[in-house]
């Protein structure tokens, strides 16, 4: 259900050699150890009034992958007090910075929506290398986008202050496996047993009942 720094690294390795769920349902009494684990400390959020929720995650990851649709519908339904971002890991490894940086690349450039499943489609069931520059523009262009133009968004500074951003996140919550779920800067999903998927964003659902609580 996760990936782990090592199996990201062991299915990228097997890349680059090779050149929808449910929806989520009920509730559970939650088990601290099982099902969540407290951040300590605990971390501001972007806007704290808001409950920020931040799916770590991987274009180069599978798990993520399949999650992607469930928790993009999850996210577009949440109500105005949660702020749900994505944050894309790199483990320090360049070519998951390439990742990243596609990612952000996407966004600011307005083409998330658009080519957000299809990257993960690209990486984890085509198995192509969309781990260098060279390689993601092409596959840019190839899917009818202003390579150039792209080009200058990937490369730009607004990207790189984005993945500095990213990593810094990365780092002071300690993410060790993908996706990771964490809830208004203090819970941490880690989903033992979890029901696929969707078993871990009803985790996800209930950490921000709980945190909607403690702030009263």
């Amino acid at each position: 259900m996760m990936m782990t720094r090592r199996e990201f690294q062991v299915g990228l390795l097997g890349l680059l050699g090779t050149a929808l769920a449910p929806r989520v349902v009920g509730a559970q009494m939650l088990v601290e150890g099982r099902d969540w684990r407290p951040l300590s400390p605990p971390q501001p959020s972007a806007e704290p009034e808001r409950i920020e929720v931040l799916e770590f995650f991987s274009y180069g990851c599978s798990h993520c992958s399949q999650m992607n649709p469930l928790i993009t519908e999850w996210a577009e339904a949440l109500p105005s007090d949660i702020l749900f971002r994505r944050v894309p890991v790199t483990f320090g490894r360049g070519a998951w910075v390439a990742l990243a940086r596609l990612f952000y690349a996407l966004e600011f450039g307005g083409h998330l929506a658009q080519l957000d499943q299809a990257v993960f489609d690209a990486v984890t069931r085509q198995r192509m290398n969309l781990y260098t520059e060279r390689n993601i523009l092409k596959w840019i262009a190839e899917q009818g986008l202003d390579a150039d133009a792209f080009a200058k968004v990937y490369n730009g500074f607004a990207v790189e202050m984005a993945l500095r951003k990213a990593a810094d996140l990365e780092r002071r919550m300690g993410i060790d496996a993908v996706p990771r779920i964490v809830v208004d800067g203090r819970y941490v999903v880690t989903g033992d047993g979890a029901a696929g998927h969707a078993g871990l964003i009803r985790i996800a659902e209930q950490l921000v009942e709980k945190a909607r609580v403690q702030r009263g």
